[in-house]
């Protein structure tokens, strides 16, 4: 909801001040409204009742859990990642800022069972998921944009929440102004500016929130950890004992072969299996890389060409080894 400036003229010292109205720049919103910039959306009952009454349990115990850090810490959550692994053995990597990602294992049945239906929905394939499991509201994961290195051009990222319900905030990035000699993504700093625009979006069990290609660009998301006493939460917010299980949906258009020595496609410097090339490892790799997403994360006018459009053949930014 957009904050308009007004002006009043005060009698005494014959001024015009300016201010701010108190109008709400904060929304809560869901399903049959449009989200982020409007290319974004939420649909309930994503996959038929049989299968959510069943899916948190058996995803549960079909998923292997792993730890993720980052910047040396362990991010407050567990997660997984599966995908489709090619007859070669190949499968497609996502790249994100973190020191070094699980392992990706096969699409298990309860997963793909529920890719099916998220493909039906978007209409276009889905061959990456990112796993995660939010074990109590002190488990979230901080504001961010999704890095779209990895990210076939032009399409949804889709996220698919089982068990208790928890908020996802969308908040607008902030503009910046001209850059600053010495780097990428050392700006001027901005002058004082209202707050910018939020949306609370209750993810609820067996929902899924499609986050459009322009809002992944323009906004930020994330789940903030809930403190709440049990007693202050909905039914809805204590199923599954407060457990929820996210599934976040990519088309990814970057691979790896069987062997993880050989990467190619949209994000590599290599865009076919003929012309890949061999993975790269070293600090100078991963700061490129690292700086191309702190780009993404905060710049409303991030040119995906500029920052990524010769691709990058770096894995990981932190070897098990360097921890």
């Amino acid at each position: 909801m957009s904050v308009f400036g007004k002006r009043l003229v005060c009698a005494s010292h014959n001024k015009t001040l300016s201010f701010q109205t108190s109008m709400s720049h904060s929304q809560t919103l869901g399903a049959g409204e449009a989200l982020g910039t409007g290319d974004s959306y939420l649909k309930l009952d994503v996959v038929p009742s049989e299968l959510s009454a069943a899916a948190f349990d058996r995803l549960r115990d079909e998923v292997k859990w792993d730890v993720m850090h980052h910047r040396g810490g362990e991010v407050p959550r567990l997660v997984a990642v599966e995908g489709e692994v090619g007859p070669d053995g190949s499968f497609p990597i996502y790249r994100h800022p973190a020191d070094e990602s699980p392992p990706l294992h096969p699409f298990s049945p309860t997963v793909d069972a529920i890719r099916q239906h998220v493909q039906k929905v978007i209409q276009h394939p889905v061959n990456h998921v990112l796993i995660q499991f939010y074990r109590t509201g002190t488990d979230y994961i901080s504001e961010h944009s999704d890095k779209t290195v990895d990210v076939v051009r032009g399409s949804n990222i889709v996220n698919v929440s089982l068990g208790a319900q928890r908020t996802m905030t969308l908040r607008m990035k902030r503009e910046r102004a001209k850059a600053l000699p010495g780097g990428a993504d050392d700006f001027e700093p901005d002058p004082p500016l209202p707050p910018r625009t939020t949306q609370r979006i209750p993810l609820p069990h067996n929902s899924m929130f499609v986050m459009g290609p322009e809002t992944n660009a323009k906004w930020l998301h994330g789940i903030k950890q809930d403190n709440r006493f049990i007693t202050m939460k909905s039914p809805a917010e204590t199923f599954q004992s407060g457990e929820r299980i996210s599934l976040t949906f990519r088309h990814i258009g970057t691979f790896l072969s069987a062997d993880q020595n050989l990467i190619w496609g949209q994000g590599a410097t290599g865009k076919t299996r003929e012309t890949g090339r061999a993975v790269v490892h070293g600090a100078k790799e991963s700061e490129n890389l690292l700086i191309a997403f702190g780009a993404e994360n905060h710049r409303i006018d991030f040119d995906w060409d500029e920052h990524y459009g010769l691709g990058f053949d770096v894995v990981n930014f932190k070897t098990k080894d360097e921890v």
